[in-house]
């Protein structure tokens, strides 16, 4: 895989990965102080949530290159006519 294709699977992947680690742990604020809304949670953690989602990509961007060099997966049939 180039290196154009491989930041672009860990790219679309990281966000995937992200945005599915948002909810996990999430728990709004027993007291909310006034002007906030009471949904907001107390502590999202998202330094935790980046990381999670920068080493789930960066698995499946590798397994998906480890794949792709040995032939376990092709793409060729998707990109000729």
């Amino acid at each position: 895989m180039s290196g154009v294709g491989a930041s672009v699977v860990f790219f679309v992947s990281w966000w995937l990965f992200f945005f599915m680690a948002l909810p996990f742990g999430v728990r709004p604020e027993a007291e909310p102080e006034p002007g906030t809304v009471e949904s907001a949670p107390a502590r999202p953690r998202l330094w935790l949530k980046a990381l999670v989602a920068t080493l789930l990509a960066g698995a499946v961007t590798l397994g998906l290159d480890w794949a792709l060099d040995r032939g376990l997966i092709s793409l060729r049939p998707a990109v000729q006519p």
